[in-house]
């Protein structure tokens, strides 16, 4: 079969059947999504050629459901994968494909609906007639939506990669089985693991895979979620500059590019792809709920917020912020929830607003269960014992450091890889948070100690992809700690690591430049002023860091 481009081709005929057809009886007792596919454009998505056992009639349709599976645009790859069921009811993959739809597998446990509706499509496809292929796929989707009540979230993830291993060992010719293998890997690594063995696998095939298929939405989709780490990122950047070329109508294939460009400092590129990426996300949404402002947006938001601080623009970082109050309905899961924390506090902490950080409340415009989210939660505490201990109020930031204790002891209640990093993730910001307040308390040894150790841990530690990075460095908290203390040679060699892992951060650079001075390194601070400077060149940013590394060039030519 020809190897096809989505386009407008597919769409007609998805169209043209819902309006001649009547809808698929095997499906009247699943709360399923239909309707017409709302699109931002009609671009193509990608290159696949995969369908297997359905009718001839429906097998291009059948690949732009799956293209839009591989970009993570569910919501439409189920109506898609539901209007291939109504035009083949008796094709097992159309089930399975609404059935992968409702399974993200990188965003978290699927709920109890979720799991309830999986297995009752995964039913319906093990009863049809099917070939040795299909029925592998088919059992490769089973064990995440059986004996869920039984069995853990992690237990099924490990059962389903064990049946794609087996799936593609039989079939090493079949892309797809390549693809959903190389995902598996990523979905079931270790966020602990810092020697990223299995995204490191599964990004080994995917790059192989993307040599001969250069315009496949999935494998360039993969290879950055495979690589989305920052000592592993620069192994990503071709396909990153390549993923939105190859979806241009998808928000997430607009932003996850974004993703490495974060990893690697590449700030410009960032700002530019998550910009594309919330602007398609809200033209989606006119189409379909206008009021509603999706994980895609928000989520674009928190990245382009991060990427502007870093150039040092906090008109545009306020002004996205502003944004969000505006919000009055949103999505409300990890990819919400952390962003609506996160960005006031990166906005205060890294202008070292102590006094806007200590004052930082949750988001009063979304509804959120934040007792449902108690990694978030802590963020706003953390942010406020910073605050509270550099403006010297003990009391206050001893009170948010005992907040934070109580949601790490929450998080490892969750019992699961996840909840572990989670509050391994607040465990740092327990450290850091008591730093600061023994350092307040004069007690510069156990400080510098508690400093250390967090750094150590952090530096051990992986980062989630939900965040395109820590809310403040540890290395870089201990670099200001140190020089707070005038041990700024140490300073400096602290900066300059948490650069090599965090590229292009002003506060790193700045700090670098700052330690450099004060210890008479010269040619180390006109060095990392004069990157300071490049680095918000076009930014018109009036951050007084700036105005000083300007100053001091201007004292200091060479």
């Amino acid at each position: 079969m020809k190897k096809i481009s989505i386009n407008l081709f597919a769409l007609s005929l998805l169209v043209l059947f819902s309006c001649q057809q009547s809808t698929n009886k095997k499906l009247d007792s699943i709360d399923i999504l239909r309707g017409e596919l709302l699109l931002c454009g009609t671009e193509q998505f990608g290159d696949v050629s995969f369908s297997l056992d359905c009718h001839y009639e429906s097998r291009e349709a059948f690949d732009l459901a799956l293209s839009l599976l591989h970009s993570f645009e569910y919501k439409e790859a189920e109506k898609a994968f539901v209007k291939v069921a109504d035009m083949d009811p008796e094709c097992a993959m159309a089930y399975w494909g609404i059935a992968m739809s409702s399974y993200h597998s990188l965003w978290g446990p699927p709920s109890i609906e979720v799991l309830e509706k999986g297995s009752k499509l995964i039913e319906i496809a093990q009863s049809l007639d099917k070939t040795e292929t299909a029925e592998d796929y088919i059992n490769a989707a089973e064990v995440i939506y059986t004996n869920w009540d039984s069995l853990s979230h992690t237990a099924r993830e490990a059962l389903h990669a064990k049946k794609m291993k087996e799936l593609y060992m039989k079939n090493t010719d079949d892309n797809e089985a390549a693809v959903f293998y190389a995902l598996s890997l990523i979905s079931t690594a270790n966020p602990m693991d810092t020697t990223y063995k299995n995204q490191k696998k599964a990004g080994a095939l995917l790059e192989k895979l993307f040599k001969k298929n250069p315009n496949h939405p999935g494998i360039a989709h993969y290879i950055i979620h495979a690589y989305d780490y920052p000592k592993i990122a620069h192994l990503a950047l071709e396909s990153a500059r390549r993923y939105a070329e190859i979806a241009p109508s998808s928000s997430h294939a607009q932003h996850m590019p974004s993703h490495i460009f974060t990893r690697l400092g590449l700030w410009e590129e960032a700002i530019n792809s998550d910009l594309n990426s919330a602007s398609s996300a809200v033209c989606y949404q006119e189409n379909n709920d206008p009021d509603l402002h999706t994980l895609y947006e928000i989520h674009a938001i928190a990245y382009l917020v991060y990427a502007n601080l870093q150039i040092g623009n906090n008109k545009i970082a306020n002004e996205q912020y502003e944004h969000i109050k505006t919000f009055k309905k949103t999505d409300i899961n990890d990819g919400t929830t952390y962003p609506v924390a996160a960005i006031p506090s990166r906005i205060a902490l890294e202008n070292k607003d102590w006094v806007k950080a200590s004052k930082l409340q949750f988001l009063s415009n979304f509804d959120f269960p934040w007792q449902d989210f108690p990694w978030q939660k802590a963020i706003i505490h953390f942010s406020r014992s910073l605050g509270y201990s550099n403006l010297g109020d003990i009391e206050s930031a001893s009170i948010e450091l005992d907040s934070l204790k109580s949601l790490r002891e929450d998080l490892l209640l969750l019992n699961s890889n996840l909840g572990d990093y989670k509050a391994q993730q607040v465990n740092i910001q327990i450290h850091s948070a008591d730093a600061w307040i023994q350092l307040a308390k004069r007690d510069n040894i156990k400080a510098l100690k508690l400093m250390k150790l967090a750094a150590k841990m952090e530096n051990e530690t992986s980062k989630h992809p939900v965040t395109p990075g820590e809310i403040l460095p540890a290395d870089e908290l201990l670099g200001d700690m140190l020089l707070t203390l005038n041990k700024s040679e140490e300073a400096l060699r602290i900066y300059e690591n948490g650069l090599n892992t965090h590229p292009n951060r002003f506060n790193g650079i700045y700090g670098a430049a700052s330690a450099a001075r004060d210890s008479g390194n010269k040619e180390k601070a006109i060095l990392y002023f004069n990157q300071l400077i490049e680095l918000c060149k076009n930014s018109n940013s009036d951050r007084p860091e700036l105005i000083d590394a300007k100053l001091f060039i201007a004292s200091n030519p060479t």
